[in-house]
């Protein structure tokens, strides 16, 4: 595809061929009206299909509460407070039953993207719902088994990891280009309503002393994935689905009621065009390609070792030390009711969200990252500091005002991860993939993302008990190193077109100078979409080595061979 004028032009606009004449004619985009931008379909997909991102978040935001409520500690605890007296769990009880749904979330991530290939977005995104819920009966039937809570968090966590592939998945593939990034910013949008929600209930049940306080806020959860499952399938598959599917009349059409235009919209044939051309390359090349060329694809070990590292780190940052263990953080420092702190922590999460939306789009997303992870890096330095050299551990009462002024830098903690490296890694990750490897290295990256879930959602107890706040300093490490890979080898995306992404990462442009990068006028860029790779992705074929039939070659834009000398030596460098 063909790359025209400075790199925060729209889209080219392709050539469309003429209903009267055959012949091409120049296509240009009209400007989108607001009225455009937000028709109810596209507000109603938004909303509905977003609803993936407030199951997690939701279900994250109860079980802190739950490990605090009476009921919940006479059915499941195993030990006492040997400073009160009073029941409590052990640091490898806790530790099990919050982390065992990110273990599950892993696997659904996984398993997620072949299941959704196979059988398409919509049956998927309803399946993995249902996933969910048998986990929530799992647990809701539970009568003094701690472990069959632990077990129905692990099915409830397949649910949800099948829907962090599914939900930016199906939104990036069925929305219009000029909402598609706003709408999947939503999923992370969602994750944070879910987890105030859940905080709200809490609050609102914890005082009752029977199994109502956590059974209510767990079987309200059925509420989302039912709206969800059914509400999918209401809406129409993904295009490039059924197109894939050779369903290409059908796909014709959900892009034109996505578009809100008839199916002989230039808009319409442009997209289709566009998909068509991709499928073509990614088929061709001499037989199947496997998976592993996410990594032995021109430049793509770069990019998809980067993707891991970024949500990695996401998780580094330390934000679930404070969502899933926030109630008993601040009944310990003695806070007389910690689900008040938990609202206001979920509030702050939630509110600053919105201005983060307006943060990356406004100053982009590199300095976005590094000056966010700069400030959750002073704050986290704040808090453990205060924790462990202020705070009087043994009676937190004494020391009422230092437990206060935590509070206020965790929520100043709080706003920066969710201005920045909440929902903009998910946006960068999202970006710097081409479209024939996006879902598997998607899938690859939110694995990632759930790994290290698990690993601080499990080992923080043992950690915080063995040196207390001073936690904070590892999380505060990991805070600033982020800055410094993002300094290093994230491309600035702001403004692009994702053919010129493709481009940037190809070339290997510098990061550190990517903002002021600019693709030569009127020059054909490499991007690997659109280019015919040999199994394995370790070789270039041309369009006549592919065997592309004649009449598509007449199609498609010529290839010049120093497109194809400069991918393969891109391949070669990697």
């Amino acid at each position: 595809m063909r790359l025209f004028g400075k790199p925060r032009a729209a889209s080219p606009s392709p050539a469309v061929p003429s209903a009267e004449t055959g012949t091409e004619k120049k296509y240009v985009a009209p400007k989108t009206t607001t009225a455009q931008r937000f028709r109810p379909r596209i507000m109603l997909m938004g909303v509905l299909v977003s609803m993936g991102g407030f199951i997690f978040g939701y279900d994250t935001g109860q079980i802190s509460g739950f490990l605090e409520m009476r009921d919940f500690l006479d059915r499941f605890a195993d030990t006492t407070n040997p400073k009160t007296g009073e029941l409590a769990f052990t640091n490898g009880r806790s530790g099990t039953i919050v982390a065992l749904l990110s273990i599950g979330t892993l696997l659904g991530a996984l398993i997620a993207a072949p299941v959704a290939d196979k059988f398409g977005r919509k049956l998927s995104i309803t399946f993995w719902c249902m996933v969910f819920c048998v986990g929530v009966i799992i647990q809701i039937a539970t009568v003094d088994k701690w472990y069959q809570v632990a077990i129905g968090r692990w099915v409830a966590g397949l649910g949800v990891g099948g829907l962090s592939v599914l939900t930016p998945m199906y939104q990036s593939e069925t929305a219009p280009r000029y909402v598609r990034g706003a709408l999947v910013s939503c999923y992370q949008l969602f994750i944070t309503l879910g987890i105030l929600v859940a905080y709200f209930i809490n609050f609102g049940t914890e005082a009752d002393n029977s199994a109502r306080a956590w059974r209510l806020p767990m079987g309200i959860g059925f509420l989302w994935p039912v709206i969800m499952g059914v509400g999918i399938l209401f809406l129409r598959e993904s295009p490039r689905w059924e197109y894939r599917k050779g369903k290409i009349d059908s796909a014709r059409r959900t892009i034109a009621i996505s578009y809100g235009v008839s199916e002989g919209h230039p808009e319409v044939m442009r997209e289709v065009r566009e998909i068509k051309e991709k499928l073509n390359a990614e088929r061709a090349g001499g037989g199947k390609h496997p998976w592993y060329e996410i990594f032995t694809g021109p430049r793509m070990l770069y990019r998809t070792l980067l993707g891991i590292t970024l949500q990695a780190l996401q998780q580094l940052t330390g934000a679930n030390f404070f969502f899933y263990y926030g109630t008993s953080i601040f009944a310990g420092i003695g806070i007389s009711n910690s689900y008040v702190t938990s609202i206001i922590l979920g509030a702050v999460n939630f509110g600053t969200t919105f201005p983060g939306l307006y943060i990356v789009e406004k100053f982009g997303r590199r300095p976005s990252l590094i000056a966010g992870a700069l400030w959750m890096f002073m704050c986290f330095m704040v808090f453990s500091s205060l924790g462990h050299f202020a705070l009087d551990q043994e009676d937190p009462s004494q020391t009422q005002g230092i437990g206060y002024a935590m509070i206020v830098f965790a929520c100043l903690f709080i706003a920066a991860f969710a201005m920045t490296w909440g929902p903009i890694v998910w946006a960068v990750v999202g970006e710097i993939y081409p479209s024939r490897y996006r879902a598997k290295c998607m899938a690859l990256a939110t694995a990632s993302n759930w790994v290290w879930n698990f690993l601080i959602s499990f080992f923080t107890p043992y950690i915080t008990g063995s040196i207390d706040y001073r936690y904070g300093y590892i999380f505060a490490a990991c805070c600033f190193t982020g800055a410094v890979v993002v300094y290093l080898f994230v491309i600035e995306t702001h403004g692009r077109t994702l053919e010129e992404i493709d481009t940037m990462y190809i070339l290997g442009v510098d990061p550190r100078h990517s903002k002021n990068w600019e693709p030569p006028e009127d020059d054909e860029l490499p991007n690997l979409d659109n280019t015919y790779l040999t199994p394995g992705a370790r070789g270039i074929r041309k369009m006549e080595e592919a065997r592309a039939p004649e009449t598509e070659r007449r199609e498609m834009p010529a290839r010049a061979r120093s497109e194809v000398d400069i991918i393969a030596n891109a391949s070669k460098a990697v």
